[in-house]
Formats: structure tokens, C-alpha cells, sequence
């Protein structure tokens, strides 16, 4: 929170398209005693000016930064902000809960557009996944794609319902039934459907859900996604940079991802560690750092192509490059581990209890882990992958290069480390990444 809460609390009143006859009571008089009204200008004009007298002001945009500088410029009056439907459901609720606090606000919400969606579809609100894209690109909903999935897409406009079938095309969803419901709630409701490969309807009312039977082409050349790490190697655009995926698979448990938390991932390469982290729940969030400027723009890529567009990338080489990040909850580092710092560097930027996972496949850097196992503990283990291949006329196995993985959370310190590592432990660290300097090539995770 940055803002002092208001001395008289901020109502928070949700709209929907039928405006001032949905409103509750309560509703109504948050509204009607308010001095300030805050809100779009659609939302501005739902209210009749006979009850509603007070100082009616736009949100400018972008909004988000205007919220502690209007909220600081009405300080000591009543004021009411207007939001569409349920405030605290991708509304300005929440950006009012972080500025001023939770118990500075009195929210009235009005059902949100995913209820009316549901209710008019009869589909269960808690069977039903949302992707909004509302101020966010539409490659977010790749991630949501399932055959038989139901999907409610938050529109951002009237261009959004052609923009969604051509990426379901795109993604080989094709075959998806499409229904646009309009208006939601109001007199003007209106909703009409297709299939996404022949979706040919002009632009219609900017106010819009979109919902989405998904089906998959079975003819599609895009490779099958499930919901778990280990996606096909050839959802991938990569220069043989790429951690293969039963590695991946086996690295991701490791990491542990879990909601809301975030990973660095060092020498991203192709970025299907920080991709599949982010995959395993929307809220999870990653940065990527690439010291090579045309791997960068891959991963920026296939981030988008695997539906979390989101994911940051930074071009640059570690450890430098990680000065200023946030601090992360894990590290993978899968590429670059003979740069001098950086094994410190990841580990001093784990708060306790942050996973730190290195992949390498050379002796030099596997050096380096089995001094770091010796010190810090945690797993040290070496995976291994073998495949069927033809051998003339019969099946043998093709062994791919063992890749060796050290992985541990970091504990609290040891009472003895305060006053710095002994002697001895320096050394042996020292010695170790030394000969780890003598390699020049950057490890390359197979």
C-alpha cells in the first residue's frame, strides 16, 4: 500500500449493462450520497444526473497509475467508484484493495459477465476456465486449450470475437464453437455463434464475453499440449538449445513450482523451463535471461506461442544481468555455469527455503555440483534417456547425453556461518571453479 486509508470509506459500486435500474439499494445510496464519482465514461453515463449529483470524473489512462494520485486528490470526501459487474473480478476492486487497504473499501458487486455467461449457456461457473484479455495479448488463451474444455474469453473490444477464432485456428482448434454474447443483462443482449475456421462475422458491440467449445482438429499438425511439464520437443521453435523433455520433466519437479511464486531461469535457451513454470498455474510468473539476442526473441516466441506471454525476458549475461530482478522463489540455472559468481550469485538471491536447480553434462560443472552437494546437500543425481531406434533391420537403444542435476533448498543459516565460511570450505569451492573456468563452451542441456 502506498496511500494513507481514507478516513471515510471508498464505495465500490459494480454495474452492469442494465446500469441504474440492477443496482441494489445500498448500491443506490453509496451512489447518490457520494461528492466524487469515480469511473469510465460508459459507466458515467448509466447514472441518471437527477439522483446522482456529485463531481463526476474519468478514469484517464493508463489507469492503474492514476488510482493513488486520484484517491489523493479527493482525500475527505465521500467517494464512489463505478465498476463493470463484480468490482473484485478483474475490476478496479483490486487495484484499490493493494493502494488503500482492504478495509478502506465498501464494495457493492453486481454479477459479473461471467455469471450472466454461465447462466445463459448453463455451463457451471466452477467447471468453466476465464482468460480475459483485456489489456493483454489474446496468445494468453493458448494455455487454456483442451479438447472438451469450456472457455469464457473477457473480450477487450469488438475485434476481439475474430482475433480469438483465427488464434484457435492458429493453435489447430479449429472445430470450436464459438458463441459471442453481447451486452450482457441489458435490454440489448444479443448472442450469436460459428465455428472458429469459418468465423466470418464483422466486428459487433465492443461489450462482449465470447465462449468457447473447444474441439481439436485431429488433422492438425500442432502437437498435442497437456497440463503437465514435459511438453513435446517439437512445441518448441529451437537451435538445438532446449532442454529435452524428459529432463524437463524431471527438472520442473524439481523447481516445485508453486501459485504466485517466481523462477529465474539462467541461460533460457529455447525458454521451456520458464514457459512450463508458468503453465502449471496462471499466476506464476518467470524471468528468462539469454545472453544471446537471437535466442531471446525465441523465447519470446514460443512464450507466446505456449499461451504465457507474459514471461520476462532479459538479454544479457549472467550474473550481471540479474542485478535490479526481483527476488525469485527458485532458480534453474540450465546453461552458463563456468561465468565466475554466478553459482553465489543465484544462491545469495534465494530467500530460505528457495529451490536453486543446475543441470550441466560436462565433468568441469559437474565439479562444481558435487562441491556444492558436499557443502549444501540437497539432490545430486544424474538422469539419463534412452530411445528405440531402428538398427538395420531390428530396435536398439540411442543414449542421449547424461545430464547431471543438483537441486536444494536453501536453509536458514547455521549459526556458524554468520561470521562468514571457513577457510577450508573457501578453497575447496575455489579450486572447483577454477577448473570450471578452463571450459569455454557454454553447457548445453541435451
Amino acid at each position: 500500500m502506498s496511500s494513507a486509508p481514507p478516513s471515510t470509506p471508498v464505495s465500490v459500486v459494480g454495474l452492469g449493462a442494465d446500469g441504474w435500474a440492477g443496482l441494489t439499494s445500498a448500491a443506490r445510496s453509496a451512489l447518490t450520497g457520494a461528492e466524487v464519482l469515480i469511473g469510465g465514461p460508459r459507466q458515467l453515463d448509466l447514472l441518471p444526473t437527477a439522483e446522482c449529483a456529485g463531481e463526476r470524473v474519468a478514469w484517464p489512462s493508463p489507469l492503474r497509475p492514476a488510482v493513488p494520485k486520484l484517491m489523493a486528490e479527493h482525500a475527505g470526501r465521500r467517494i464512489a467508484v463505478l465498476a463493470s459487474g463484480d468490482p473484485m473480478f478483474y475490476g478496479i476492486g483490486r487495484a484499490l484493495a493493494q493502494e488503500l487497504g482492504p478495509d478502506a473499501l465498501r464494495v457493492h458487486p453486481h454479477p459479473s459477465s461471467v455469471s450472466y455467461a454461465c447462466a445463459r449457456l448453463g455451463w457451471p461457473v466452477e467447471d468453466t476456465e476465464v482468460v480475459t484479455v483485456v489489456g493483454r495479448p489474446v496468445t494468453r488463451l493458448a494455455a487454456a486449450l483442451y479438447e472438451g474444455r469450456r472457455v469464457l474469453v473477457l473480450s477487450a473490444g469488438a475485434a476481439s470475437p475474430g482475433e480469438i477464432a483465427a488464434l484457435l485456428r492458429e493453435r489447430g482448434f479449429g472445430p470450436s464453437r464459438m458463441r459471442v454474447l453481447e451486452q450482457l443483462g441489458s435490454e440489448r443482449e444479443d448472442t450469436y455463434e460459428g465455428r472458429a475456421d469459418g468465423w466470418d462475422r464483422a466486428p459487433g458491440d465492443p461489450l462482449n464475453v465470447v465462449a468457447v467449445d473447444c474441439r481439436r482438429d485431429p488433422r492438425t499438425a500442432v502437437p498435442r499440449l497437456g497440463a503437465t511439464p514435459g511438453l513435446p520437443d517439437g512445441a518448441y521453435e529451437h537451435d538445438g538449445q532446449l532442454t529435452k523433455r524428459h529432463v524437463r520433466a524431471a527438472t520442473l519437479c524439481a523447481l516445485a513450482p508453486a501459485p504466485g511464486e517466481l523462477l529465474w531461469d539462467i541461460g533460457g535457451g529455447s525458454g521451456s523451463i520458464g514457459i512450463e513454470w508458468m503453465r502449471t498455474h496462471p499466476s506464476c510468473r518467470a524471468v528468462a535471461v539469454e545472453r544471446v539476442p537471437e535466442r531471446a526473441a525465441r523465447i519470446t516466441r514460443n512464450a507466446a506461442a505456449l499461451g504465457v506471454p507474459g514471461l520476462r525476458v532479459v538479454t544479457g549475461a549472467a550474473p550481471a544481468a540479474l542485478d535490479g530482478l526481483p527476488a525469485p522463489h527458485a532458480v534453474f540455472i540450465g546453461g552458463g555455469l563456468t561465468a565466475p559468481g554466478l553459482l553465489d550469485a543465484a544462491w545469495a538471491a534465494l530467500a530460505p527455503g528457495g529451490r536453486l536447480v543446475v543441470n550441466t553434462v560436462t565433468l568441469e560443472s559437474e565439479a562444481v555440483l558435487a562441491e556444492r552437494y558436499r557443502r549444501h546437500g540437497g539432490d545430486l543425481v544424474k538422469l539419463a534417456v534412452a530411445h528405440a531406434v531402428p538398427v538395420g533391420g531390428f530396435t536398439g537403444w540411442r543414449q542421449a547425453m547424461p545430464v547431471t542435476q543438483w537441486s536444494g533448498p536453501k536453509p536458514p543459516p547455521r549459526p556458524e556461518d554468520v561470521g562468514g565460511a571457513t577457510a577450508g570450505d573457501t578453497e575447496n569451492a575455489q579450486n572447483a571453479e577454477n577448473a570450471a573456468t578452463t571450459e569455454n563452451a557454454k553447457d548445453q542441456t541435451t
